[in-house]
């Protein structure tokens, strides 16, 4: 039987092995001699059939030879370069042109203008067409494997009526000129850089670069607002809008009352932690990074003595009452010094309410244990129980879900380069960076100016501003390997070069960046 492939101008010609074998062959230049491409051309020939469209044959032959990898890891780069070449068939050959097919889109459901890359960032790209066309190496396509290429294509590169109309190059040019404008030098020079492998900008960065939201930070840390209905709800929608714009989020939950607390405005008690977290790790379902990007992903930080604690350790193991659980959030702990000493010692913890016992999420080192101690004394713990059962309970959990994340505020508050700012009250999504959230010293001096204005008479001329630190964090990732010499030396001089144009560079970020307002 002759078996007809159908090509992309629509003619049909039959299947031929030979082209097969030559088109796998021309893309195994430099890979290792045990790659073998009769035997890829020979799997995609079994799968085969009638009218098959040469898009199709493509895919095929890639995925047989990404399936191949667990035989020689250079499978997976030949199975990229297949796709890599498929997607510069499927792409136009300029940046240019393709940034205004993007700026130009209309959307076909509702045929209004949509654009996918902001106004201004079409008028640099057609203002300077040329000289950023004639920069783009394409060949530098082909240095990712199947996996990683993959992954861009996914999730990284902009789409057309869901087919992908970039590649990757074309993503690092965005990301290049989001940074630098209309500086041609610096753009070539960060586009350079990022397209060669040493370093690439943060998720979002790349997300976001060029379109109308230009939301390009990684991370933002945040503090529940107040211990009440509005303050846990305001801090959820901000939670929700970050996760829109592709943020990962960090946040302090232990100023929030427990379970049994009583409340004088309903004259009934509280609910504890759990039911909240549960809306939150519905919210961060709900809410993917960039419309179904990557999931939404939320961290919550509690302290040790809060008297929800052992409810909360267990919010992602897998038995259990799913209303009692909430497990697409990362829980974490902020340690204090003075409870890991009741856990060497083997020595009783009393658990409170913040509610009840206020001031505690405030304080650090030996202010926070004459707090604590002074609770303790009077009485007002919730329980008290071996230091040793949370610990164990901690870690039981850890084995179980891979979280809590273990993080100690005492170290991190005494070392803080933030003081002058406020207490840090815990990390962000990642567990990689400590900033300063929530209410801050700037609060404070507006304070200052009120007793002031009230003192001279003047109160009316004070505004009841609120002043509430969001903490951001801008990432970029070095790839340490890329400076390794053949000789086995390695290239420091390099090393600092790139490591001081991605500074410089998350520097202009923070410029560029959309500003978020919630």
């Amino acid at each position: 039987m002759n078996i007809k492939v159908v090509k992309r101008n629509g003619k049909k010609e039959p299947v031929m092995l030979d082209k097969i074998l030559d088109r796998i062959t021309q893309q195994t230049y430099g890979l290792d001699k045990l790659i073998i491409p009769f035997e890829v051309a020979q799997k995609v020939i079994e799968g085969i059939m009638p009218d098959i469209k040469t898009q199709v044959l493509d895919q095929l032959a890639m995925e047989t030879a990404a399936s191949l990898a667990t035989k020689h890891p250079d499978y997976s780069i030949l199975a990229a370069r297949l796709a890599i070449t498929n997607l510069h068939k499927e792409t136009k050959k300029s940046f240019s042109e393709t940034v205004t097919d993007l700026y130009k889109y209309i959307d076909p459901k509702t045929g209004k203008h949509s654009p996918i890359v902001s106004e201004s960032f079409h008028n640099i790209v057609k203002k300077h067409a040329d000289e950023i066309d004639s920069a783009i190496v394409h060949s530098r396509d082909h240095n990712f494997d199947y996996f990683g290429f993959k992954t861009l294509e996914k999730s990284y590169l902009l789409k057309l009526d869901g087919k992908v109309a970039e590649r990757p190059q074309y993503m690092y040019m965005r990301t290049a000129l989001q940074v630098w404008g209309e500086n041609l030098e610096k753009v070539i020079e960060t586009y350079n850089t990022l397209s060669e492998g040493y370093y690439t900008h943060a998720t979002p960065t790349l997300f976001n670069s060029g379109t109308g939201r230009p939301q390009l930070s990684s991370c933002f840390l945040l503090d529940v607002e107040n211990d009440s209905i509005e303050g846990i709800f305001n801090t959820l929608k901000e939670s929700a809008q970050i996760s829109k714009n592709a943020g990962g989020i960090g946040i302090s939950f232990t100023k929030v009352r427990s379970k049994g607390t009583y409340i004088a405005g309903t004259n009934g008690t509280s609910n504890g932690i759990i039911p909240f977290l549960k809306i939150y790790n519905e919210t961060a379902r709900a809410v993917d990074q960039g419309g179904g990007k990557r999931k939404g992903s939320i961290a919550i930080y509690m302290e040790p003595w809060h008297a929800d604690i052992m409810e909360f350790l267990d919010l992602r193991k897998n038995q259990g009452k799913d209303e009692i659980r909430a497990r697409d959030l990362f829980l974490a702990m902020w340690m204090n010094d003075l409870f890991m000493e009741r856990v060497e010692l083997d020595e009783n913890w009393t658990l409170m309410c913040p509610h009840e016992c206020s001031g505690l999420t405030e304080t650090y080192g030996q202010e926070f244990r004459d707090l604590y101690t002074k609770y303790e004394n009077l009485g007002k713990g919730k329980k008290t129980l071996k230091a040793r059962e949370v610990w164990n309970k901690i870690l039981e959990s850890q084995i179980e879900t891979g979280t809590p994340y273990i993080l100690y505020k005492d170290s991190i508050n005494e070392k803080s380069n933030q003081s002058n700012i406020g207490v840090i009250r815990s990390s962000n999504l990642c567990a990689e960076i400590v900033e300063a959230t929530g209410v801050t010293k700037t609060q404070g001096e507006i304070l200052k100016n009120k007793e002031l204005l009230t003192k001279l008479g003047l109160s009316e001329f004070y505004g009841e501003e609120s002043v509430n630190e969001t903490a951001v964090c801008n990432l970029a990732s070095i790839a340490l390997p890329k400076f390794v010499n053949k000789n086995k030396t390695y290239n420091f001089n390099k090393l600092y070069e790139v490591a001081y144009q991605a500074t410089i560079n998350l520097n202009n970020v923070i410029d560029v960046n959309l500003n978020l307002q919630f």
